[in-house]
């Protein structure tokens, strides 16, 4: 899943592209607020474009571009706010968006609450453009892909995946004054190495393509795939496992939106009537951070408010939430910079989650695990009981048994069906935390854990 404040990934398909100027989309906004008749007016404008490698069998097999821009225009009249979007920039197009908009606010009901675009605000400098990622070509990319096929016939192994690279620009402007900019660039290298009967699998991204290795990726990938050969069947029963980033990720991203204020609200959160009560371990602090340095998305919300560092859990106490304007008026506390673009019935988000880590390295928590399971990433996540968090999926490409501190070999695949809330009151160890990505939630900065008594419920047929 890409970062919801993000875009799409996006970047140069070809030598030559370019993305629109933050001075072009300033120029675009800038006639649709000049012809306006609304009490006020928004105009969010996002450009960029994608490029993505795909190989499979050990070959590349696809190389594809998209271009994209969005011109949204959010209209206000007394009280009636709509928006419109299109992905024409001809003055005709834009007029008749910001005509279909006007039309739309027009017929809406009155929001009484509807709070007015906010002025000017001063953002966070966070620097997540890099040329080099921007100009990123598919010969790049292959040449890269080329040493990952290799490596894998080496070993025996087929390869497949993707590598992608982008770039992102967007500015948010409205009536009042308000100029927010933002520009990104993503490189992102999956792998899964397969053989008869297992397989590894590795993936990372970056704002700069320099920072990946694809061929250390494929690497690791090859040895899961590699020592988990010939697995074993065990037991569905609860153990000690060893979670690896990717699917640290990929469960506690199911509790995101149970910290947006209009989700209490609602009553439609796992921490209603538990906010101010212990209910993880001591060792679990969650941030919401958009400046901390390996995350990515912009320092301003959907209104163009600027995103705050706030402390959502405490030694193991829930302590805040986060505010849109609106939510924070209901419920008498200051918004904290997390609104969701106007209008929606979703309210706000964290979207910049950093869950602290603690100094174990991966190994010493093999160490000391006596009798236990690793795992490197779960799939096909699901919730089946929102209020007590109790989530079931399985395990996938790189799952070991642990005994006597090492891993002695593959195992066969779990499904689980285990409740969030007690995973996090059973963490006994933390890694330091690394920017992870995974396949059911966006990127966030989670470190490795060990967790005593995961449940797992039934074996899998591979």
């Amino acid at each position: 899943m890409r970062h919801p404040t993000a875009g799409p990934a996006a970047g140069p398909a070809v030598a030559g592209e370019r993305l629109p100027s933050a001075a072009e989309l300033r120029h675009i906004a800038e006639k649709i607020l000049r012809w306006s008749e609304a009490d006020e007016t928004e105009v969010t404008l996002d450009a960029g474009a994608d490029a993505l490698t795909r190989f499979a069998n050990n070959v590349i097999h696809q190389n594809v571009a998209e271009e994209f821009l969005s011109i949204s225009v959010r209209t206000v009249f007394d009280g009636r706010t709509a928006r419109a979007t299109t992905n024409k920039t001809d003055e005709e197009s834009l007029r008749r968006v910001l005509a279909a908009s006007s039309t739309l606010a027009r017929c809406q009901p009155k929001i009484p609450d509807l709070p007015p675009m906010p002025g000017p605000q001063k953002y966070p400098h966070v620097e997540r453009y890099f040329e080099s990622t921007a100009a990123a070509t598919p010969r790049d990319r292959a040449r890269l892909v080329a040493e990952v096929c290799e490596t894998a016939q080496k070993l025996h192994e087929t390869a497949a995946g993707i590598f992608s690279t982008g770039a992102f620009r967007s500015v948010l402007a409205n009536s009042n004054g308000l100029v927010a900019e933002y520009q990104q660039t993503r490189a992102e290298f999956s792998i899964t190495m397969m053989a008869g009967d297992s397989s590894g699998w590795a993936k990372a991204n970056a704002p700069e393509v320099a920072d990946l290795d694809p061929v250390a990726l494929a690497q690791r990938a090859a040895e899961k795939s590699i020592r988990s050969r010939s697995p074993r069947e065990l037991e569905p029963a609860r153990y000690t496992v060893i979670l690896e980033p990717a699917a640290v990720l990929d469960l506690v991203g199911f509790i995101f939106y149970d910290f947006a204020a209009t989700a209490v609200l609602d009553r439609r959160s796992c921490l209603n009537d538990r906010m101010g009560k212990r209910i993880f371990g001591r060792n679990i602090n969650l941030w919401d951070d958009s400046t901390h340095a390996l995350q990515l998305g912009a320092p301003f919300d959907g209104e163009g408010l600027p995103r705050q560092r706030v402390k959502l859990v405490d030694a193991g106490v829930p302590k805040n939430l986060v505010y849109s304007r609106a939510t924070a008026k209901k419920m008498k506390a200051k918004p904290t910079g997390h609104s969701l673009a106007l209008p929606n019935e979703w309210g706000e988000a964290p979207v910049n989650l950093v869950l602290d880590g603690g100094k174990a390295s991966l190994e010493a928590m093999i160490d000391s695990t006596d009798r236990g399971i690793l795992v490197t990433r779960v799939w096909y996540v699901r919730e089946v009981d929102p209020y007590e968090k109790i989530l079931t999926g399985m395990t996938r490409d790189g799952t070991f048994l642990i005994e006597g501190g090492r891993l002695v070999g593959g195992v066969r695949n779990f499904r689980f069906n285990q409740s969030l809330l007690e995973m996090l009151s059973n963490v006994e160890t933390l890694g330091a935390s690394v920017r992870a990505s995974g396949e059911e939630a966006f990127e966030m900065v989670v470190p490795p854990m060990k967790v005593r008594d995961f449940h797992f419920t039934e074996i899998t047929k591979f």
